[in-house]
């Protein structure tokens, strides 16, 4: 049972990437799910979430219209695209579930982690 997050990379200050999260040994359907990202001397911040049921999404307000949150139940993965990317948006990124059918924005909520994807913005 596990989530496997894939897609950082580097790019350039306005670039794109698409971070993918697959889950292996349980099914996502009515898991709530939600990206997370970390930088060097901070917390742990919500980036993005959707819910466990009605595919409702939420955004931090630092992402709000560049990001978009999705998922694919047939595929087993959640997706977070990631466009007009930012200095600031350099973090690892990590995917989060939880079997609930509401958006969950804080950490200590979530139950089961990804093990994490760097993502480089600079130029």
């Amino acid at each position: 049972v596990q989530l496997q997050a894939s897609g950082g990379g580097s790019v350039q200050p306005g670039g794109s990437l698409r971070l993918s999260c697959a889950a292996s040994g349980f099914s996502l359907d009515l898991y709530a799910l939600g990206w997370f990202r970390q930088s060097p001397g901070k917390e742990r911040e919500f980036v993005s979430a959707i819910s466990g049921s009605r595919d409702i999404t939420k955004y931090a307000d630092s992402v709000k219209g560049r990001f978009t949150i999705s998922r694919d139940n047939a595929k087993n993965t959640v997706f977070l695209q990631m466009n007009s990317l930012k200095p600031e948006d350099t973090a690892v990124y990590y995917c989060a579930a939880k079997f609930t059918s509401s958006q969950r924005v804080i950490p200590s909520d979530y139950n089961k982690w990804g093990q994490g994807t760097l993502v480089t913005v600079s130029s």
